[in-house]
């Protein structure tokens, strides 16, 4: 399966653009949301998500990953297919959903074009449980990704018997208010935090 694509925006448009990678165009299904992020003739990388239907190959294309979760987790819904999906995401942001969804706020996702009481209800039930966990996870992945001293605390934490995640939480926190300590600074912070 395809991860991400890189490469040069030769065409843009609201709903999809064309990414020269390599001397090969790719049309990239996108959100509003990932089309104000783009400029055209500029270098991106776009995360994917590619769809094989019977007449059909289909790339969707988003500017951050947690917009992509949310797209691969919304198309497990019944009733809600890709474009249903990219057309939610084009309406509210990531964060702006998983609030809609942990709030069970079936009037916003009322809102969006094509979206009924029903189809809201069910992706607000179907995923409750499913996008928090994603995004504790990505989250989780973020911090040790970026930031080595934050990775070293997280592994030392988890050897003293503290869960990924709530640690994950905390060093979060932490190392956005100082991102400068270093692994015992942040060790001990967290420690006086859980």
């Amino acid at each position: 399966m395809y991860y991400f694509l890189e490469g040069i925006v030769e065409v843009l448009t609201p709903t999809y653009c064309v990414l020269n990678c390599n001397g090969v165009g790719w049309q990239v299904q996108i959100s509003v949301f990932t089309f104000e992020k783009l400029k055209q003739g500029e270098k991106h990388k776009l995360y994917t998500h590619f769809i094989v239907r019977e007449d059909a190959h289909i790339m969707y294309g988003f500017k951050d990953e947690a917009e992509r979760i949310l797209f691969q987790l919304l198309i497990t819904v019944s009733g809600v297919g890709a474009n249903t999906a990219r057309l939610i995401l084009s309406h509210l942001r990531s964060d702006e959903l998983l609030d809609v969804i942990s709030s069970s706020n079936v009037a916003r996702l009322k809102a969006v074009k094509g979206i009924g009481a029903k189809t809201a209800e069910r992706i607000i039930v179907d995923l409750r449980d499913k996008a928090g966990s994603a995004f504790e996870s990505l989250q989780i992945k973020t911090i040790s990704s970026n930031n080595k001293a934050a990775k070293d605390a997280l592994s030392a934490l988890e050897v003293l018997g503290y869960p990924r995640p709530v640690a994950g939480k905390v060093i979060e926190k932490i190392t956005i208010e100082n991102p400068d300590l270093d692994v015992e600074g942040i060790i001990k912070l967290a420690l006086k935090n859980l």
